[in-house]
């Protein structure tokens, strides 16, 4: 399999030349997969007119709007070998993206995950701070956004502890236990970046806490939705975070439940997400045109991830830019870029027009 070969590398240290080959064949063995097994992403194909046999240049291939995971069950296995099946956070009423995970690609999302982040924080797992509850499921074959990247990420760390109480108050007495033991050393927190905000920023009582928490390392994520609402961009997510807890150390990632594992990671040297050798993104105009770096329109993400779902080549419903590839000042190889933020209606309607 080629993530077994992938995963010898360092996923941050292969460039544009070598990448790009990599990708050309297997976006097209994917796509034959997915078009051989999964019927609704063959109809797509034959609609579009598009020969996957033929030579294709990457940029050519196919992309599934993302919103048709919310649509329609796209998969590509049997119902037999789910293992797990993934839904999209939202509130209610709203339509919910479904993934569907057999062993082989459950596997191969948790291996790459893990993959990405021990090149970040090292192969030591640290106690770890959860801004959360404790998820208490029923039904352990069905997750939402929200909890499948708390397991995901909670295999990073050891000693784990849950911020919020069943009442999703702030448990201050299982709070000061822990930085008690473990805040005079490294130590994770992870949380979604409006929960982060509301509990650590907005809703934690200094007085309560006997100690600060500058040793931690945040990785954070999702939740931009709401901050974009209350006018709070990265930046200033960042100097309150140091002002308030004195955390400085704050990694954000971007990535969709859609294409679970392989995210995005922002480095902490330079503030731009990057992409690793698992994955790769291209912007689209209106009209779905290529557009060059620095220039702002929708972000398309590539996966080698997805088997038992065509989710390896998906138009997202964000607007960001590519800033430039191999070339960033914190050693990164591979394109990094910036998000702004979600869309307007108008500029995606065109991406429901697939039948």
């Amino acid at each position: 399999m080629i993530i077994d070969s992938l995963q010898k590398l360092n996923p941050f240290n292969v460039n544009k030349r070598k990448k790009s080959k990599i990708y050309t064949d297997q976006i097209k063995l994917l796509s034959l997969h997915h078009y051989k097994h999964c019927k609704k992403y063959k109809k797509i194909i034959n609609n579009l007119k598009f020969k996957i046999k033929n030579k294709n240049r990457l940029i050519d291939f196919p992309m599934l709007p993302v919103r048709l995971f919310k649509k329609f069950e796209l998969k590509s296995v049997s119902e037999t070998k789910i293992v797990k099946r993934l839904v999209s956070s939202g509130t209610s009423g709203q339509e919910l993206s479904k993934i569907y995970l057999d062993k082989e690609n459950a596997n191969n999302q948790a291996r790459v995950l893990g993959k990405i982040m021990s090149s970040i924080l090292g192969s030591r797992r640290l106690p770890m701070l959860i801004i959360d509850q404790n998820p208490k499921i029923t039904d352990r074959s069905t997750f939402n956004a929200r909890v499948a990247a708390i397991y995901g990420f909670s295999m990073f760390g050891i000693k784990h502890c849950y911020l919020l109480n069943k009442k999703n108050k702030i448990d201050y007495l299982a709070l000061n236990n822990f930085l008690q033991k473990y805040g005079k050393d490294k130590f994770l927190i992870f949380g979604f970046t409006s929960l982060v905000y509301e509990y650590l920023i907005q809703k934690l009582l200094i007085g309560s806490i006997k100690s600060n928490f500058k040793n931690g390392i945040l990785i954070h994520g999702g939740g931009w939705k709401k901050m974009e609402k209350l006018k709070v961009n990265n930046s200033i997510f960042k100097k309150k975070l140091l002002q308030k807890i004195k955390l400085n150390e704050i990694y954000n990632y971007y990535g969709l439940i859609e294409q679970i594992g392989s995210v995005f990671i922002e480095s902490s040297k330079c503030g731009y997400f990057h992409t690793s050798v698992f994955s790769d993104i291209f912007i689209r105009d209106k009209k779905f045109n290529i557009l060059k770096h620095k220039k702002r329109g929708l972000i398309q993400l590539l996966s080698l991830l997805p088997t038992s779902y065509p989710g390896h080549n998906i138009l997202t419903e964000d607007i960001g830019e590519i800033i430039g590839e191999d070339n960033c000042k914190c050693g990164f190889k591979g394109k990094y870029f910036l998000v702004h933020g979600r869309a307007k209606e108008a500029e995606i309607r065109g991406c429901s027009d697939i039948r």
